[in-house]
């Protein structure tokens, strides 16, 4: 069974390896309740949203995990796809600088992919 930390990581990986721009994985775990990791990406568009969002479902989906829940369409720019300890978010661009979810966490770690 994989830790946390490197669903995280391969999550991260797939949006970078699906052309998802600005992808971060953030460690959340020392300052949060209610997750230990963000997975962070922007989508070009509404088309390429829904895509991401369907290959982190389908790829997880291999190693049994499953969405608790999955919040947001393509036309919001925004969908947030809840695992439990670890929380996808994937936006448009306008989305993504409205909320800045870096920047309110900006306390947590910051965790290079490849």
């Amino acid at each position: 069974m994989l830790e946390n930390r490197e669903i995280a990581i391969m999550t991260g990986e797939l949006l970078s390896s699906k052309k998802a721009e600005q992808v971060v994985v953030l460690g959340i775990a020392e300052i949060s309740s209610f997750a230990d990791y963000f997975v962070n990406a922007t989508a070009m568009n509404e088309r390429q949203l829904m895509a991401l969002a369907d290959d982190v479902e389908d790829r997880l989906a291999k190693d049994a995990v499953i969405p608790k829940n999955v919040e947001g369409q393509s036309s919001s720019g925004w969908i947030l796809m809840d695992f439990g300890d670890i929380v996808v978010n994937i936006f448009l661009p306008q989305q993504r600088d409205l909320y800045q979810i870096e920047k309110i966490w900006s306390d947590g770690e910051f965790i290079n992919i490849e």
